[in-house]
């Protein structure tokens, strides 16, 4: 009795403990069944419930095939609910590939052949539990010869390996053996693996001898050869393999625990052999062989049922890692944030992936980088693809920038299936009378004109509308459009627009959130238009949150990818730095710092200049995340800073200037203005900041070493010069060390503004504190929403700055640092699901000029970030007043990539 008590006791006692650290635990045993014996069936039961586990049993009919039980083997593998699985079959249908379709992370019986391997190999592993059961019975068996008689399959090499590992002299033979007879007369213990056949008699076995039967069935027996038998013992005998099956399980428990846990890294770098001159960042794409996909994943302590693969090489990462890891310490924290930006272009994306790299494939720390979705608008505009370039890129590039895992598909759907109800609401409305009825009063006879009204009724105004609908295209002709001109809309034609889908509020609402409730509640959220009462009109309010959320479903995972070396990014989400906050997800910064561990690092970067992007990044994203950057990488090239100090303007196919060209230190040290600006930003917010300088072949090492020595005056922790995009991460191997040690600075994190303070405080706080302005002037609309959004309650939202990016100013044609300026802002908007205050920078004149020609396109009341070309761009991409400077473009050449840099003639000038 005392076996059986001691096995169940000590069980019982490691599961409750298990429970009590883990108190969501369930533990589950699968028993799949294919025969009547209620016996066996009934032991598990009552054992599990003792020792307090759920079991499961798959009863299935007697006769049923291999293929039927491998269907239900294969289901139970991946249940995630399940913990353990056991097989109770006749010993016809035990076959090597039975026993290996078992997972062998689920294999509670031990049984399958990597179990068996690692047991043989003295590894750590789970021993079949009648394998336990004979040991458990036998005493000291040290030198002492035991004879194991029918012992077959893979519970007869197991019982051998351990028997022999307990010094025993092992001897198997069948029951048909001619030496049976003399070996049973000489063998101190006998394992019977079956019933004794009659012709074998009692009397051939040694006297004294131990003796145990029916290994091959849950229920063993033992006697000791020459006593009589005591029945209550061998009652507890026959249920002692139950017990010790349970205990595999307990075992099998916490083996599982401790899986879900961080796991360090078992990542292989591809290797990168950089070509010079540099080739075509689609030509280094391909040249590459990107790891699979799951390969990455397994490397970086992802489990199995926590990717859903898409392709070779993209995958989503389930959520439910975050409950996984919700014990494991985050990581380090790093912001990349650049300079105002210049056509010239600063590389952020480039640092992010070259930092990346440095850090894992080169010093052995494991990194994260989170970067954008692309829009497919400047991906096939004048932009180009977000993958990074040269030999510090996302990859495969194709995959990067154009579909994905179809997300802005998603976004586009959602947002537009909201704008449809908008006008159905709108229409049914108009044309039918009040008949609904059923609101918190059971008696309809009760309910009066007002209440039957207001419950059947939203009275929208249609002038108020905000919601519009998007495309991820940019598609001029969609900018103003009408609506309704159909016979069966009877009518009620409107003004509308399409904007592009990036720009969507679900967009942003993917980026900030936090979970899937989370993002229900913000879609639920979203005020697509005013009552003609004045007062908001939600999406939950159109009934349509659920619908959205089912089309988020997907979407809300972030993607997994690779860089050129193999190390991991996260891409998720896309929306602009204007009139959102330009940063990717919050769900996939918090996995990657989750993934990476308490040593790691999670890059991710923030739109255009650190004036925006940065200023965004800390008062809205780390808000709604809760998360504290640990560092600022702030981005900056010396052929920029050239332009902030009064170099000139760059022309689209033309050669760069040679001021651009050659050694110019004035110019160098009149830009570094800019850069000292945006070092004094990151300082208000109280985070160490390390200057990246992306270099040229066209920099002079005195042009480097000037930019390096200002940084560090004006209180950047380290500037160090960076080669990534032609060398890879071997180029920013000095960057890496510099984050690696600016983390550890004194980090004195803070927001620029109290949420309480008025809206208007907000606005001007940022533009005094940030861009250097004055004072701001609220225009009379401007004004009467702020009085709105304040009447409505949405006054303590944050502030998102919907401004150009070529400036600190509202002008983009003023670089440097400028000051003395008035800020105008011409309207406020607002993201209410998002969860932020935009207001409208600019005197609602601005719009694109073309350098060449000086052709100016207004663009009125359209705050989006579509780029708008001067006509002279749309014909052949020949400017028809000035038509000598882009004699070499062709038409056909305005479908390639283009580089900020080569489009520099182009002037984006506040999107209002």
């Amino acid at each position: 009795m005392w076996w059986l008590s001691r096995v169940t006791e000590n069980a019982k006692n490691s599961l409750a403990s298990l429970k009590r650290e883990n108190p969501r635990l369930e533990p589950t045993l699968a028993i799949i069944q294919a025969h009547n014996d209620q016996l066996i069936e009934e032991a598990n039961k009552n054992f599990a419930k003792e020792i307090g586990l759920r079991v499961i049993h798959v009863c299935l009919p007697e006769g049923s095939t291999k293929d039927e039980i491998v269907s239900e083997i294969l289901r139970l593998n991946e249940d995630p609910n399940v913990h353990g699985l056991a097989l109770d079959l006749p010993d016809s249908l035990y076959s090597s590939k039975l026993l290996n379709t078992v997972k062998p992370e689920k294999d509670v019986d031990g049984l399958s052949s990597v179990n068996l391997g690692r047991l043989v190999h003295g590894d750590d592993c789970l021993v079949p539990p009648t394998v336990c059961a004979v040991m458990e019975l036998l005493e000291d068996i040290g030198g002492k010869k035991v004879l194991l008689v029918g012992v077959r399959g893979a519970e007869g090499a197991a019982l051998q390996s351990v028997l022999q590992r307990q010094g025993a002299a092992v001897l198997s033979c069948h029951w048909k053996s001619p030496q049976l007879q003399s070996e049973l007369g000489h063998a101190d213990t006998v394992v019977f693996g079956s019933a004794k056949p009659d012709d074998v008699p009692v009397s051939w076995i040694k006297p004294g001898a131990t003796v145990i039967y029916g290994v091959h069935g849950l229920l063993s027996e033992k006697h000791n050869h020459g006593q009589q038998n005591d029945p209550a013992a061998e009652n507890t005998v026959g249920s002692l393999a139950v017990a010790m099956r349970m205990q595999n399980m307990v075992r099998n428990i916490e083996r599982w625990i401790h899986s879900q846990r961080h796991r360090k890294w078992d990542f292989h770098s591809l290797k990168l052999q950089p070509l010079s001159p540099v080739p075509s960042d689609i030509e280094i794409s391909r040249a590459q062989c990107p790891k699979a996909v799951d390969v990455l994943a397994k490397e970086i302590g992802l489990l199995t049922d926590e990717i859903e693969i898409y392709g070779q090489t993209k995958a989503k990462v389930r959520l439910s890692l975050l409950e996984r890891l919700k014990d494991q310490p985050d990581g380090k924290y790093v912001l990349v944030a650049g300079i105002t930006p210049t056509p010239l272009g600063e590389g952020k994306s480039t640092v992010t992936v070259g930092l990346v790299q440095a850090l894992t494939a080169h010093l052995n720390i494991n990194s994260f980088a989170c970067l954008r979705q692309p829009s497919q608008g400047p991906t096939f505009g004048v932009k180009g693809g977000a993958a990074g370039g040269g030999y510090a890129q996302v990859i495969p590039m194709e995959e990067f920038n154009l579909h994905l895992t179809g997300d802005i598909h998603a976004i586009t759907a959602a947002n537009n299936l909201l704008a449809a109800a908008i006008d159905a609401r709108i229409l049914h409305e108009n044309t039918q009378s009040d008949k609904r009825l059923g609101i918190n009063k059971t008696d309809p006879g009760t309910l009066t004109e007002e209440e039957i009204s207001k419950f059947a009724r939203l009275d929208i105004d249609p002038s108020t509308i905000t919601w519009q609908r998007v495309v991820d295209t940019n598609d001029r002709f969609l900018r103003k459009i009408t609506v309704g001109q159909a016979n069966t809309e009877k009518g009620f034609a409107r003004q509308a627009q399409f904007d592009i889908a990036v720009a969507s509020e679900i967009m942003a609402i993917l980026a900030l959130t936090t979970s899937l409730q989370d993002m229900k509640e913000r879609l639920g959220r979203v005020v697509v238009a005013n009552d003609k009462k004045g007062e908001p009109v939600t999406a939950e309010d159109l009934g349509v949150t659920g619908a959205l959320a089912v089309l988020m479903k997907d979407a809300i995972k972030p993607t997994l990818m690779q860089t050129l070396e193999g190390t991991p990014v996260f891409v998720h989400a896309g929306p602009f730095a204007n009139i959102a906050h330009g940063s990717s997800s919050v769900l996939a910064d918090k996995i990657a710092l989750k993934l990476v561990g308490e040593k790691g690092f999670v890059v991710t970067e923030a739109g255009f200049g650190a004036d925006i992007g940065m200023e965004k990044f800390f008062n809205i994203k780390c808000r709604a995340s809760g998360l504290v950057p640990s560092v600022v990488v702030l981005v900056a090239t010396v052929r920029a800073l050239k332009m902030h100090g009064g170099g000139p303007n760059v022309t689209a196919g033309a050669p760069l200037k040679k001021e651009y060209t050659e050694e110019n230190l004035q110019l160098v040290a009149d830009g570094c203005c800019n850069l000292q600006k945006q070092i004094q930003i990151t300082q208000l917010f109280g985070v160490p900041v390390v200057v990246a300088l992306n270099v040229f072949k066209t920099d002079s090492p005195a042009e480097i070493d000037l930019v390096c020595k200002i940084a560090k005056e004006s209180g950047a922790f380290d500037a160090v010069p960076c080669n990534h995009w032609s060398a890879g991460g071997r180029g920013a191997i000095k960057l890496a060390q510099a984050v690696e040690k600016a983390v550890n600075q004194k980090n004195n994190f803070k927001y620029l503004y109290n949420l309480e303070l008025p809206i208007v405080e907000k606005i001007r706080t940022i533009a005094q504190k940030v861009y250097g302005a004055q004072d701001i002037e609220l225009s009379p609309a401007a004004q009467s929403q702020v009085d709105r959004y304040t009447q409505q309650g949405f006054g303590n939202l944050p502030i998102c700055m919907a401004k150009t990016h070529l400036s600190l100013s509202h002008q983009p044609e003023r670089k440097g640092v400028p000051t003395g300026f008035i800020l105008p802002i011409s309207d406020v908007r607002a993201s209410i699901g998002a969860g932020f205050i935009y207001p409208l920078v600019g005197t609602g004149k601005e719009g694109t000029k073309c350098v060449n020609c000086g052709s100016f396109s207004v663009m009125q009341q359209c705050y989006l970030p579509t780029l708008q070309l001067c006509p002279c761009w749309l014909a052949y991409l020949m400017c028809p007043e000035q038509p000598d400077k882009l004699p070499q473009l062709k038409k056909l050449q305005f479908l390639k990539r283009f580089s900020m840099a080569q489009m520099g003639n182009v002037e984006i000038l506040p999107f209002i």
